[in-house]
C-alpha cells in the first residue's frame, strides 16, 4: 500500500457479528484514536472495511495489525459463523500491507482487556470477597455467547478462548421446564440458542406460545426496553428468564474453568441493563451450584460497559510468533518452527 507507514504503531480491529470497530494504538502514548464503527452489513468482504479506514487515517499507515473477530478456532482462514464472512489472514496482510498480522478470538481480546480497564468502564452487579490474583472469566450475549479467560503465568497474562455458546442448558424451574419441552422437538437446546440477543427473540417468541399470549416482531433491545419500563409483562418475563439463564451458564462457565477472581460480563446488550440484571435473580442462578455455592458466593461479579474493550485487548495482546501472518511468504523450516512454539 502506497505512501509512509509507523513500525511501531498497530490497527488493532474488533469484528462482531454485526459491527466491525478500528483504530490506531499507540503504544509511546498508551492511546487509541481515529476509532471509527463500521456495519457489516455494508460490506461485502471484511478486508474492505480495512481498507476504507487506511483511505481516512491522516497519519502513517501502521505495519503492525492485530484483528479481534467473533468466530471459533482458526489458522489462516477464518470462517466467521454469524455472518457469512470467510477470509485468509495472509491474503489480508497482502492486500492491506501489513508486515505483521495476528487474529485473535474477540473473546480472548476481552479477556486482554480486563488488566487494563478503567474503574469507570466497570459496574459492580455483586462485590464478592476475592481480592485478586485469582483466574478471570469473561462472558458475553452478542450475535451470539463467546467467553474467555485470563491467567498469568512467568509474570505475563495469558487469555484463553472458548465457546460457552454451545455448552447445555438445563431447566431449574417449572416455567423453564415448559420452555424446554416446547423447544426441545426443535432440537438441541444450548446457550446460545436462548443466551444471545437472537435468544432473546426466540425466547420472548416461545414463551408467548407456552404462556398463549401475543408476540410482535420485537428486536432484542425493543423486548428490553419495555421490560424495563413495565410496559410488557411478557417483555418482562422474557427478560427475567433470560437473567437467570446467563446466570447459570455464567456458573457453570467459572466452576469449569476454575475462574475464581472475577467474572466480567462484556457485550453492548447488557449497557442499558445494569439495574434490572442486578435486580434479577441472575447472582442467585450463578451462586447456586450445590456445594460450590460458597466458593462461588466470593466471586465479583461485573458489567463492562465500554465499547472499546475489544480494541483494548486487542491492543494489549502479545504477538505469538505462531499467530502472525504477513505478506511474505515462509519457507518450510520457518513454517515449522511456527508449529513447534
Amino acid at each position: 500500500m502506497p505512501g509512509p507507514t509507523s513500525p511501531l504503531n498497530r490497527l488493532v480491529a474488533d469484528i462482531g457479528g454485526t459491527n466491525t470497530r478500528l483504530a490506531l494504538y499507540d503504544p509511546s502514548r498508551n492511546e487509541l484514536r481515529s476509532m471509527r464503527t463500521y456495519l457489516n452489513r455494508d460490506y461485502t468482504e471484511f478486508e474492505d472495511i480495512i481498507l476504507s479506514w487506511l483511505d481516512n487515517l491522516a497519519e502513517p499507515h501502521p505495519t503492525l495489525c492485530c484483528l479481534a473477530v467473533a468466530a471459533p478456532p482458526f489458522d489462516d482462514r477464518v470462517t466467521m459463523l454469524n455472518i457469512n464472512w470467510s477470509f485468509s489472514l495472509r491474503d489480508v496482510a497482502a492486500r492491506c500491507g501489513f508486515e505483521q498480522l495476528q487474529c485473535i478470538n474477540d473473546f480472548e481480546a476481552n479477556a486482554y482487556a480486563l488488566p487494563h480497564l478503567a474503574k469507570s468502564a466497570l459496574k459492580v452487579i455483586y462485590q464478592g470477597t476475592v481480592s485478586g490474583g485469582g483466574k478471570l472469566a469473561t462472558v458475553g450475549p452478542g450475535t451470539g455467547l463467546g467467553g474467555a479467560t485470563l491467567h498469568w503465568a512467568g509474570g505475563a497474562a495469558r487469555a484463553n478462548a472458548s465457546e460457552p455458546g454451545y455448552m447445555s442448558l438445563s431447566p431449574a424451574t417449572d416455567l423453564e421446564l415448559q420452555l424446554f419441552r416446547h423447544l426441545l422437538p426443535q432440537g438441541e437446546v444450548y446457550a446460545e440458542l436462548l443466551v444471545s440477543g437472537p435468544g432473546l427473540q426466540r425466547l420472548y417468541q416461545a414463551l408467548g406460545t407456552i404462556q398463549g399470549q401475543e408476540t410482535l416482531p420485537l428486536s432484542p433491545e425493543e423486548i428490553s426496553a419495555r421490560a424495563q419500563r413495565g410496559e410488557c409483562p411478557l417483555c418482562r418475563l422474557t427478560l427475567d428468564t433470560f437473567c437467570a439463564l446467563l446466570g447459570s451458564i455464567c456458573g457453570d462457565f467459572v466452576l469449569a474453568n476454575g475462574a475464581y477472581g472475577g467474572l466480567y460480563l462484556a457485550g453492548g446488550f447488557l449497557y442499558g441493563m445494569v439495574d434490572f440484571l442486578q435486580a434479577s435473580s441472575f447472582v442467585e442462578r450463578f451462586q447456586a451450584k450445590g456445594k460450590m455455592q460458597m466458593h462461588l458466593s466470593e466471586v465479583p461479579l461485573y458489567v463492562i460497559v465500554s465499547e472499546k474493550t475489544g480494541l483494548i485487548g486487542a491492543a494489549h495482546a502479545p504477538f505469538s510468533p505462531n499467530r502472525v501472518f504477513d505478506d511474505a511468504p515462509k519457507s518450510a523450516a520457518q513454517e515449522a518452527a511456527n508449529r513447534e512454539f
